[in-house]
């Protein structure tokens, strides 16, 4: 009985040192940044042009998804389809030069279990991450509520040496911002920052045209979802780009007062496409400088 508890102190010992070897900061400076999605296509749609204006900097970036999007087609279900959706943002990757990676998680089967928390927290903790993106907690599909849920549980805990033997704590909890959606109640989206993405937006319209499965097949999500899109495939893959390109409008056309706080009268009247996000208060509070700073088209 000594000698296991003598072997059992050791290991806590050894357990207690390693847990202190913490990463250190990216040794070229730069920011890194995860941004979790609920479906292979969320985190492009909400973030893929600050995505690509990180990238060009120089910044580290990468895109995950909490669900393999194995039903989010009106023909085509399964592992067949999980297959080509992983390959699809695999596209969006190259073309934004990010990295990314599809948790094997059924689409519409995401749940906020312990599990679940330990695997975000760890991507987050392997990342290293300055900054955190997600969906708000307040949305129509169970998995983005759900992928919300687990990214905030996994603040403050990342920090927790003890928390994953999987991982290594940051060295300080991240920034943790969501992504803009349209939904009410309990509140509304509330604009943090709002990044110009012009520069970026060929990439943006890019990485659409790279996901067919949901953007431009007769049985697409959009294309099966809504009755107003054409049957002609050229037609139909244009007319869903198009309510793509129609959706960043809205976003600068509606946050257009914070546009021009940010970037003065002159140029934020004119910001044609737009992403917006909210800072979460469970994570590190940035100022509007900080985050100006940390965001790329400020400089």
């Amino acid at each position: 009985m000594k000698t296991m508890a003598s072997i059992t102190k050791i290991i806590v010992v050894i357990l207690f040192f390693a847990s202190q070897v913490v990463a250190q900061p990216d040794p070229d400076g730069k920011l890194r940044i995860i941004a979790f999605g609920a479906h292979p296509d969320d985190a492009e749609l909400k973030a893929g042009g600050v995505a690509s204006m990180w990238a060009a900097q120089g910044h580290h970036v990468k895109f995950v998804s909490m669900t393999n999007g194995d039903i989010g087609h009106f023909e085509q279900a399964g592992a067949p389809l999980a297959l080509r959706r992983k390959a699809e943002v695999a596209d969006c990757a190259r073309i934004f030069g990010i990295e990314t990676e599809v948790l094997d998680i059924h689409d519409g089967e995401l749940m906020p279990t312990l599990e679940n928390r330990k695997k975000v927290a760890d991507l987050i903790r392997d990342w290293q991450a300055d900054i955190v993106l997600c969906h708000r907690p307040y949305d129509y599909h169970a998995d983005h509520r759900y992928t919300g849920v687990l990214v905030q549980d996994a603040a403050v805990i990342v920090v927790a040496p003890f928390f994953s033997v999987n991982s290594k704590a940051t060295q300080k909890n991240p920034i943790f911002l969501f992504y803009s959606d349209g939904f009410e109640r309990p509140y509304p989206f509330h604009p943090d920052i709002v990044v110009d993405i012009g520069d970026a937006s060929q990439q943006k319209w890019d990485c659409i045209t790279a996901m067919p499965s949901q953007f431009a097949d007769e049985h697409s999500w959009q294309a099966s979802y809504r009755a107003d899109v054409p049957k002609e495939p050229a037609a139909r893959k244009a007319y869903i780009l198009e309510l793509v390109k129609q959706n960043n409008e809205a976003v600068a056309n509606k946050y257009r007062d914070k546009l021009i706080e940010l970037y003065g009268q002159d140029r934020g009247s004119k910001v044609k496409y737009a992403e917006a996000f909210e800072v979460c208060q469970y994570g590190t509070q940035p100022s509007l400088e900080k985050l100006k700073e940390l965001f790329p088209g400020f400089q």
